[in-house]
């Protein structure tokens, strides 16, 4: 195993609570179901991160809405009020982020798939983005996680040999894709299974 000198950290869902329930579980009055099925079928994880990849905010509302007139006022529900479904930070794993970046033994990176125009607003909220050597954003960069050109951009940007680095990301599909070009990988689930599979690279929090 080649030794760690790199940290690649995702943002939403391993370091910060970002959550489309926050707003539209009141909208169905607690009706998991049928929040579900508008998450399904209307603003769905496909069109979400098409916006991730720099695609422009209210094009893809009006867009959407157009295709679903009868459901006008939840569509614009989702970017309207996106600040509240930005939760807390994920205080686990941020106090494992001060204790790698304290050892002074890793170049810290983040690589998230985050629309360009709602980035600032975690910038402003989060202070220990600041900690990054660099963050890429999906949106800035026109592209996003799985596809392989963003994870080589990630490498050149910043000079990092991707044997030498590590990858936390809580998507499988984001993690076997940055696996297949050689960048070890931690799947995320919570804090005390990170420091766990942190020891299995011999990177022992103290």
């Amino acid at each position: 195993m080649s030794k760690i000198d790199t940290i690649i950290f995702d943002l939403g869902g391993v370091l910060i609570d970002w959550n489309p329930e926050y707003v539209y579980l009141k909208e169905f009055i607690g009706d998991r179901e049928k929040m579900q099925w508008f998450f399904d079928t209307i603003c769905t994880n496909d069109w979400n991160e098409n916006q991730d990849a720099g695609y422009p905010l209210a094009k893809a509302t009006e867009e959407r809405v157009a295709m679903f007139p009868e459901y006008e006022n939840l569509i614009r529900m989702f970017y309207g009020k996106w600040t509240e479904m930005l939760g807390n930070e994920i205080s686990g794993t941020v106090k494992i982020l001060k204790k790698l970046i304290d050892s002074c033994s890793y170049k810290m990176v983040a690589l998230t798939n985050w629309s360009a125009e709602t980035f600032p607003i975690a910038l402003d909220k989060f202070e220990f983005l600041q900690w990054f050597e660099g963050i890429v954003v999906s949106g800035e960069e026109k592209t996003r996680k799985p596809f392989d050109d963003i994870y080589h951009l990630t490498l050149n940007r910043y000079n990092i040999k991707a044997e030498n680095a590590l990858f936390i990301d809580d998507n499988l599909r984001n993690i076997k894709a940055a696996y297949k070009i050689g960048i070890n990988s931690i799947q995320f689930k919570n804090p005390e299974q990170l420091i766990e599979d942190l020891k299995k690279f011999n990177i022992n929090l103290k």
